[in-house]
């Protein structure tokens, strides 16, 4: 049986619109903070078995259509020879911020890039009912590179865009060698057992259009012809850039989500009835987005916004999600409420 995610990806008529939510592995779920009593976070990605313990936990507990792989935006950068911890979020031991530094990068095989990923998928897959997607990810070129550069997360990340206007070539370079590793990292996992794989674009809105299209869109433009060319299925996901959604839109993705400060139901009506990904017209499935703080309202509000929203949205070719990741804080009555509210869509 082909995953419901994967038909609604690819734009056929499915019984339902598919859900699943965004870091719903861990962080709002009491038996993954009991975990955490007894691992740290560098502990549960680096094995395997934990990792795909982690990834089950919100598919034992609710009823959604696609498990999200257990691991951290960071973890493909140790095959790049880069050293980092977390504190909670990533350090870098060392920031790349030299041309020789980033010329210096080594770029790995796909089976060397954090390979305890791929092997939680291939515990995590046959633990899924039939019509449930497993899902892989990893970062965006701009976004990995964000960490890289700065050492750590920072509000704007200031170095890398300074990188950006002293020396365009240089981080044209450093574009690219993250989008290859993202390349072959997210065809690693496709090839261990996931259905389609998330591009993260966590921080590309930081940029205006005019630098985002001439020095980010091509290399995304190269990571998603390549995964395409490798039969990967893709979902594109960008946070805060509603200036940017017009051009991502014509991304060669099968699936676009973006944040909820994004009107997802009037881009759906821009683009047009989907018919299935299509690189010329640009139609194509999008995926989300409603506003993860709306849960912290309860149960009943967040029905009522669930109901709302899916009036507006067209179930064809919408895979419902929120509009960036769950908040640790989220009762689980509210999202027990959501899920139920999906599955009694008629």
């Amino acid at each position: 049986m082909k995953p419901l995610l994967l038909r609604a990806l690819h734009g056929e008529e499915t019984e339902r619109r598919p859900l699943w939510i965004m870091r719903q592995a861990g962080r709002c779920l009491p038996e993954y903070r009991k975990l955490k009593e007894t691992y740290t976070f560098e502990e549960m990605c680096a094995d395997p078995s934990i990792a795909c313990a982690v990834t089950m936990m919100p598919m034992e507990r609710f009823e959604l259509d696609a498990a999200i792989t257990f691991a951290d935006l960071i973890s493909p950068a140790s095959a790049l020879g880069v050293e980092f911890r977390f504190d909670p979020g990533p350090i870098i031991a060392k920031p790349i911020t030299t041309a020789k530094e980033i010329r210096a990068l080594r770029v790995p095989s796909k089976d060397e890039i954090a390979p305890e990923v791929a092997a939680a998928q291939r515990l995590i897959k046959p633990k899924l009912k039939p019509d449930q997607a497993l899902l892989g990810f990893a970062g965006a070129p701009f976004s990995l590179a964000a960490y890289l550069v700065e050492g750590r997360g920072k509000a704007g990340f200031p170095k890398l865009r300074a990188m950006l206007a002293e020396d365009p070539v240089v981080f044209g370079e450093l574009m690219a060698t993250i989008a290859t590793l993202s390349a072959r990292y997210l065809t690693a996992q496709h090839e261990a057992g996931c259905d389609a794989v998330q591009v993260f674009d966590s921080w590309g809105g930081l940029l205006s259009l005019r630098d985002w299209t001439a020095h980010v869109r091509p290399h995304i433009v190269n990571l998603l012809q390549e995964l395409r060319g490798n039969g990967v299925p893709t979902i594109f996901f960008a946070n805060d850039a509603p200036h940017l959604a017009a051009s991502m839109a014509e991304l060669p993705s099968d699936g676009l989500a973006l944040c909820w400060r994004n009107d997802l139901p009037g881009l759906r009506a821009s683009l047009g009835e989907h018919t299935g990904p299509n690189a010329e017209t640009g139609t194509k499935a999008l995926q989300g987005n409603l506003d993860p703080a709306i849960l912290l309202a309860g149960p009943e509000k967040t029905r009522a916004a669930a109901k709302e929203f899916i009036a507006r949205m067209p179930k064809r070719g919408h895979i419902f999600n929120l509009g960036h990741g769950i908040m640790p804080e989220a009762p689980l009555d509210s999202i027990a409420a959501l899920i139920e509210t999906l599955r009694e869509e008629a």
